[in-house]
């Protein structure tokens, strides 16, 4: 989809700008490579897809096909909301600017605590994996290590880390070819099973499973495409990122999609057995082996490995960009705020906030329980989803995001769809454990407090939330790079 449109405004964008202090040398390829490695398809398709799987079988197919068009809808309200705030903040900074400074406090807050949160969660999902190939493998601490790694990556030149990410992206896609051409070549049942509802029950018999379990999955399934929008945390990095971030957007959920719903049918219609895959405690791995080797399965492992090791560094990237926008704003004291706001000379990228961000994911990651984790973080994607809807509506409605190079078509039905079905996801989560919401509302709570506290009283210079960076088709300076890698001329 083109990011020009014939609704585009002439109305331009207020003069203030940032001083531009990232490496502004991201392609749109670039920019897509690091984006499709915080969506990790591969580790969507052999740890998210699973549940899904056993709780309604070949229908999961039809609840990824509906998140997609949820997905559609939200990475529509995401393309144009970029395209009018191309800014390194992500989803704050929009929602600081259309909804208001304390709403965008309280969203940044919230946002990278989770960031933080999932980075812990992803990378102890590490230690599985590799324990396929090496059994002494300790979960906890391979995912430790990990995080303290990828932090040191995510310092380096962004062009650098768009070939590492493209790199790694590449391997963890191999994965996923392979599930296609295994089912693909050995189909054992017809199409309709993509639409046929099922699950195991405690007897152990394969039985029929409710339209209402089919829509409830949707939840799941949203969360596995989740990622695409992490395009805008490297808007002061992308050239003519106000023209080209929300083609990177629609075309990360594009690939997304792909690469996790053909997979997935691909297992669904060549399993041996649809039994045997929804009874199996890892029917990734069952498939596998049952339709290649254990030989082969240990390759898909560390395939996925990598895939998580990828997304570590991609999140990495972005939570240290949105904890530096925040600093650069004025959102802590000076004694720290100083450090966070820190860019490297020569990398020029936020060293101090990315390494912050490594050490508070690592220390929260040896410290509490995955499980823990997984509750804390579940449901801030819905509370973001939902503030940035309504953004694009109150943006357009006020004027405020008139300037922005896209408007999405068919305005407001992508954001009227996306806001039902978030509420509908919300009230599933409430049942489910309504702790998850608890949680993600304290966050906005907290930071909605502090707002008032610390930042009102001194809103001449804290959090002061300028128009822009600076011109989006700088030049990449030679001189820019860490070694020969860094030095590339494009990624």
């Amino acid at each position: 989809m083109s990011d020009a449109s014939p609704s585009v405004s002439a109305t331009s964008p207020p003069a203030e700008q940032y001083e531009q202090q990232l490496s502004r040398s991201l392609s749109l390829t670039g920019n897509v490579l690091i984006t499709l490695s915080a969506v990790t398809p591969a580790s969507s398709v052999f740890i998210i897809i699973p549940a899904v799987l056993l709780a309604i079988g070949g229908a999961s197919f039809l609840a990824f096909l509906g998140a997609a068009i949820v997905g559609v809808c939200m990475a529509l309200c995401y393309a144009e909301l970029a395209t009018a705030f191309p800014i390194a903040g992500g989803e704050f900074s929009w929602v600081g600017r259309v909804l208001g400074k304390a709403t965008g406090f309280a969203l940044f807050l919230m946002n990278t605590l989770s960031l933080v949160m999932i980075i812990g969660v992803i990378a102890l999902g590490t230690g599985e994996y590799l324990a396929a190939a090496f059994s002494s493998a300790n979960s906890k601490w391979v995912g430790v290590a990990v995080i303290v790694i990828c932090a040191f990556v995510a310092i380096l030149n962004i062009r650098t880390n768009a070939w590492v990410t493209g790199i790694f992206l590449v391997l963890e896609m191999g994965a996923l070819v392979v599930l296609c051409v295994l089912g693909f070549t050995h189909l054992s049942r017809g199409v309709d099973t993509l639409w046929v509802a099922q699950t195991v029950d405690a007897h152990g018999t394969l039985v029929g499973a409710g339209a209402g379990l089919v829509v409830a999955q949707m939840a799941t399934a949203i969360f596995a495409y989740n990622g695409y929008g992490a395009a805008i945390y490297f808007a002061e990095e992308t050239r003519g990122a106000s023209k080209v971030l929300g083609r990177v957007i629609l075309v990360s959920l594009g690939v997304a999609v792909a690469a996790e719903i053909i997979p997935m049918a691909a297992v669904l219609l060549g399993s041996p057995s649809m039994h045997d895959l929804l009874s199996a405690p890892s029917p990734m791995e069952y498939f596998v082996t049952s339709r290649g080797s254990h030989g082969l399965n240990t390759a898909v492992s560390l395939a996925i490995a990598i895939a998580i090791i990828n997304a570590t560094v991609a999140i990495t990237l972005q939570a240290g960009r949105t904890l530096w926008a925040a600093a650069r704003d004025g959102a802590f004291p000076d004694i720290v705020g100083r450090k966070l706001a820190y860019v490297h000379p020569k990398l020029q990228t936020p060293m101090w906030a990315t390494l912050f961000v490594g050490v508070a994911a690592a220390l929260i990651a040896s410290a509490v329980p995955l499980n823990s984790l997984i509750v804390a973080s579940g449901a801030t994607l819905v509370v973001l989803y939902l503030l940035v809807a309504v953004a694009v509506i109150a943006g357009r409605r006020s004027g405020r995001t008139a300037h922005a190079a896209y408007k999405m078509p068919a305005f407001p039905l992508a954001p009227v769809v996306a806001i039902a079905a978030l509420i509908y996801v919300a009230k599933e989560l409430w049942e489910a454990n309504p702790w998850q919401l608890i949680i993600a509302v304290a966050g906005l709570v907290i930071g909605f407090v502090y707002f008032a506290i610390y930042l009102r009283p001194r809103s001449a210079s804290r959090w002061t939330m300028s128009a822009t960076a600076t011109a989006e088709d700088e030049d990449i300076k030679p001189e820019i790079g860490v070694g020969p890698v860094g030095g590339l001329e494009e990624a």
